[in-house]
């Protein structure tokens, strides 16, 4: 096969030379596999793929993208809804082994290198008795996750992840690299905590671990019957829950899995999903009132935080066909229950869902201003997503999304968890970031004029 790449051949020569991992083309074996991300609808045809061994790596990719005037995409953990750690014609940055994670018991900070997913530092951290506060899927990316918010079951306590983001190492546009902190590259930093991909390839993060060890929970599920009843509890209960607790509302599927009684088998389920950072007896009672509603089927109990950041692991692995759509909320509002007990029951399979999380507590306590990631004033943010291994289905699954969404909208906030964002356009990315934009703007001409870095939530340069 003659590559037909837009880079020249000698150029690709001199990239092979400088790098110490792979540089793959489309001639090579392998492409395929190295140009594939975690959601199977996304179909992208780079130039080359650089599986990364180190920064040098990083930095040789970006010259010779911003030399041939190609996009970049960064790779982390390849698991974002949009799929963008690929792209067409451009130069793929993979972090992949870049996963080193390195704990300093002294002080609690964990430094993380760009490439790792959150499994990885689950299982760095779990020894010291620490945690990162980070999402529900232990596949995820850290560094997509950390650079648009970051949020799961520690949120309330700790914060968003980029609120517990101490320093990045930061390849820019111009080849170089440098330290963003609080006193380095202050600007820089201050857009890296929400401000998605847009300013370079982050090789490593530091952050403050939390003091995490046992947590006590799970899932409970229950008959959609019950959903109204649970739905009006979960709002108004989370408001004051104690902040060592992380709750959340769902519809989902029940999955012809051993451990779920047979009766409940491919039919849909409320649940609720929580955890507790603190003793088992405690935990009961501040739970008790979601039992009373009745419980059809309990997954609950004492675990390290790595294995409930797994627990659903297998709903969501590579290669499904994902489509999701999100919003944020200042509130649930009856209207917008009745459209949760709508659309809710008729989720599709057991890989889809609608997942309502509360997003106050310790998030709230910054400010708007204070980073990129501006609806501090959200107490929930939810997103609906479908996932299948049949393309056929996802025609009807889509369309049960977007009906769930579009009847949803008149009810949210306005904008949107940038890591929940499909290709939506500018107009939602700027709704997205709101009075922070044109701050992110001049930031990103600062950092990126020329705009390689555009395959994320893109945020256009201007002086």
């Amino acid at each position: 096969m003659v590559s037909t790449t837009p880079i020249g051949s000698s150029s690709i020569e001199s990239l092979r030379s400088a790098v110490r991992g792979n540089v793959v083309m489309p001639e090579d074996d392998g492409y395929d596999a190295a140009r594939a991300v975690f959601n199977g609808m996304i179909d992208k045809k780079p130039a080359v793929v650089i599986q990364c061994q180190d920064v040098n790596d990083v930095q040789a990719g970006v010259n010779i993208a911003r030399e041939a005037g190609l996009p970049v995409a960064v790779r982390g953990g390849g698991h974002n809804a949009a799929g963008l750690g690929t792209c067409d014609d451009g130069v793929v940055l993979d972090l992949g082994r870049m996963n080193r994670v390195r704990v300093d018991p002294g002080t609690g900070r964990v430094r993380v290198a760009g490439g790792a997913v959150w499994g990885d530092v689950d299982h760095a951290t779990q020894p010291f008795g620490l945690a990162v506060p980070a999402g529900i899927i232990s596949s995820t990316g850290v560094g997509g996750l950390t650079l648009g918010g970051g949020f799961g079951h520690l949120s309330r306590a700790y914060g968003l992840t980029c609120d517990n983001l101490i320093s990045a190492d930061v390849v820019t546009a111009d080849g170089n690299i440098v330290l963003a902190d609080a006193d380095h590259h202050p600007d820089l930093f201050w857009a890296l905590r929400g401000g998605g991909g847009n300013f370079g390839a982050v090789t490593s993060f530091e952050f403050q671990g939390r003091p995490v060890n046992m947590v006590y929970g799970g899932l409970l599920a229950y008959p959609t019957d019950k959903a109204e009843e649970l739905m009006k509890l979960y709002r108004e209960f989370i408001v004051d829950a104690p902040r060592e607790l992380g709750l959340f509302f769902g519809y989902t599927m029940a999955p012809p899995a051993p451990f779920v009684p047979e009766q409940f088998h491919f039919h849909p389920i409320a649940k609720i999903v929580f955890c507790y950072n603190g003793d088992e007896a405690t935990a009961k009672k501040l739970v008790a009132p979601f039992y009373e509603v009745g419980v059809a089927l309990d997954l609950t109990g004492t675990m390290p935080i790595a294995s409930l950041n797994s627990m659903f692991d297998a709903l969501f692995p590579p290669g499904l066909q994902d489509y999701w759509k999100a919003d944020y909320d200042l509130e649930v509002s009856d209207a917008a229950m009745d459209v949760h007990l709508t659309h809710g029951p008729q989720v599709p399979n057991p890989s889809s869902l609608m997942h309502l999380y509360s997003t106050n507590g310790a998030v709230q306590d910054v400010d708007s201003a204070a980073t990129a990631y501006s609806y501090r004033e959200s107490t929930f943010n939810h997103v609906i997503l479908s996932c299948d291994a049949d393309a056929a289905k996802m025609p009807g699954n889509i369309q049960w999304v977007r009906g769930y969404y579009d009847d949803l909208r008149p009810h949210s906030a306005g904008g949107a968890y940038v890591n929940f964002m499909m290709d939506e356009g500018s107009d939602r990315v700027q709704a997205t970031y709101r009075d922070n934009y044109p701050r992110l703007q001049r930031i990103k001409a600062e950092y990126d004029p020329q705009n390689i870095f555009r395959i994320n939530q893109n945020i256009k340069p201007k002086s």
